[in-house]
């Protein structure tokens, strides 16, 4: 089972987004070289339709929102982590 963090934000944001994005960068390198994050990222319109962050347990989603620099400076908000029976496949053959 693995966990998906969901954040919206207010498109209004967006500056802040990307001034903060450095520290936000290096946070989540460290915290995926500690293990537990599978994979993050923006969906098509970030400032529309947000971002998602997938974890390997409920505990490690959560510890990540609380040091999150872009949930910290209130630019982002999470709002839910949702349990994910994940069917996943590795890459495909090389033709």
């Amino acid at each position: 089972m693995q966990f998906v963090v969901f954040y919206s934000s207010e498109p209004s944001a967006f500056p802040g987004l990307q001034a903060a994005y450095p520290r936000h960068a290096a946070y989540f390198q460290a915290f995926a070289a500690e293990g537990g994050l599978i994979g993050i990222g923006t969906f098509d319109d970030p400032a529309v339709n947000g971002s998602m962050g997938i974890f390997s347990s409920r505990e490690r989603a959560e510890q990540f929102i609380a040091g999150d620099p872009f949930v910290l400076e209130g630019l982002a908000v999470p709002s839910e982590i949702r349990e994910w029976n994940a069917v996943t496949f590795g890459p495909p053959d090389a033709a």
